[in-house]
């Protein structure tokens, strides 16, 4: 899984617009070096330019894109991040993808609090004293998540030869 992540983000990085008119969920197969994978992703932040990003392989993979409010990031850095929602919070620590510079975390599973918590409704805040916070639209979230959900442990993408 560690080899498949670094090119799915590349795949994403590509094909996300760098700002879009409106930020809404939405649940599509993207490219992977091992074949196609489900991803759920929303746009959100000042500029829009935020992302948080939904995969599967094994077990449900969370990326934030910190947008142009991140700059670029030192490797081998992580930070706690808290996600609130619905009058819910749920604070996660999220490793840098340095290559991407995007933070990422492998979520427990199916039941993760933090799942929980993005597939509510209104608007979810992401912030880190360091980071400052970022807003994204709830809209559609359940639905796009529960498509990867059902593609979890499918295997494909990230199969070893």
């Amino acid at each position: 899984m560690k080899t498949a992540l670094p090119i799915l983000i590349l795949a994403l990085a590509t094909s996300l617009p760098a700002h879009s008119a409106s930020c809404a969920w939405s649940a599509k197969m993207e490219e992977d070096e091992g074949g196609s994978v489900m991803t759920a992703s929303v746009c959100g932040g000042p500029k829009g330019d935020a992302h948080l990003m939904l995969t599967c392989f094994a077990k449900p993979v969370l990326s934030y894109d910190l947008g142009a409010a991140g700059g670029q990031l030192e490797p081998g850095i992580n930070a706690s991040f808290t996600f609130k929602a619905g009058g819910k919070s749920v604070t996660r620590k999220l490793d840098l993808e340095a290559m991407y510079n995007y933070f990422t975390a492998e979520l427990s599973g199916p039941a993760d609090p933090l799942l929980a918590l993005l597939r509510g409704k209104g608007e979810a805040t992401v912030s880190a004293a360091k980071y400052g916070e970022a807003s994204f639209p709830l809209k559609g979230s359940g639905a796009a998540i529960g498509k990867v959900l059902a593609e979890c442990g499918k295997g494909s993408g990230g199969e070893a030869d």
